[in-house]
């Protein structure tokens, strides 16, 4: 299977689907979610899902209640305005790396397989995890550890990457691992490892500078009482979700009226995140690190 859907009642459930309704899935994938949306609506609903991985595309269904956009969903807005619709009454965002690019050898999304240092969402985008391996100075290296994979001995890494490629530049994982993984105690080898590479992944796809312009989109996008359902797996997502959630800012510092009111464009059903059940994490592994929230459009 492609990928196996998280949390799906869960997130079905914070949607609130309604028959006829517009709705949006911003991480189509195997289309799993997009799926069970489809069929909870009527035939005047519709579903729009975004996937800019080229294997996406080959899930997509045959449906005149359904289109496929082959973009990265921080042109959400302009898509929608592409298609004529001017508001839509739930999106939702399943983030993070799927289970099928972590089992694709070829992708390099993985230290589990030998290949190349790719992790590209999108096969067309022209940076790779190798080019800024090999590319970016020690500072900026330092930085994508410290912040992307919240290592400590993140200046020590990239001091040593900068000092390794001069020897040879990085195009592998084999030799990357093996320059790697003497800077990791051996009981956390492979916890530290899986943090390296999500820095890496997150660099090269700008997964937060994405997910910022796709969140601040959101408002002017959902009808009155539109949902927004959104699912990490880390705690960088995780943070730049609820504060905007929350606060309509990313430092989750409220503005507030003069009665004290606060002003936010969103305003979350929730302030306690859903997580998997015990059942689902021993079934579905990946679940284990997910969080949801949900969100409604704030009559302001």
């Amino acid at each position: 299977m492609y990928h196996v859907p998280v949390m799906l009642e869960e997130c079905l459930q914070g949607l609130d689907i309604k028959p006829n309704g517009i709705y949006v899935d911003l991480t189509f994938g195997g289309g799993g979610h997009s799926r069970a949306i489809l069929d909870r609506l009527g035939s005047e609903g519709h579903l729009f899902s975004f996937d800019q991985d080229l294997d996406a595309l080959k899930n997509a269904f045959d449906d005149k209640r359904f289109t496929f956009v082959r973009s990265n969903f921080c042109y959400l807005y302009n898509f929608l305005r592409y298609y004529g619709v001017e508001k839509v009454d739930g999106v939702l965002a399943d983030l993070g790396v799927s289970s099928h690019h972590l089992d694709d050898d070829a992708r390099g999304f993985s230290f589990r397989f030998e290949g190349e240092l790719d992790m590209r969402m999108n096969q067309k985008a022209n940076r790779t995890a190798a080019d800024i391996l090999n590319n970016y100075d020690e500072e900026a290296l330092a930085n994508v550890f410290y912040y992307y994979g919240e290592l400590s001995n993140a200046r020590k890494l990239a001091r040593v990457v900068v000092r390794e490629r001069e020897v040879e530049p990085f195009g592998d994982i084999a030799r990357f691992i093996e320059v790697m993984k003497s800077y990791f105690p051996r009981e956390r080898e492979k916890k530290d490892l899986a943090r390296v590479f999500q820095a890496l992944r997150i660099e090269v796809n700008r997964e937060m500078d994405v997910l910022k312009r796709m969140l601040t989109q959101i408002p002017d996008v959902l009808s009155e009482d539109g949902r927004l359902v959104v699912m990490t797996y880390h705690s960088l997502e995780d943070r730049l979700v609820k504060n905007y959630m929350k606060s309509g800012n990313f430092e989750g510092k409220p503005e507030k009226d003069f009665y004290g009111k606060v002003i936010s464009p969103l305003k979350m059903l929730s302030n306690k995140v859903i997580t998997a059940s015990e059942k689902e994490v021993e079934e579905n592994p990946r679940s284990r690190s997910a969080k949801l929230r949900i969100a409604i459009k704030n009559s302001l």
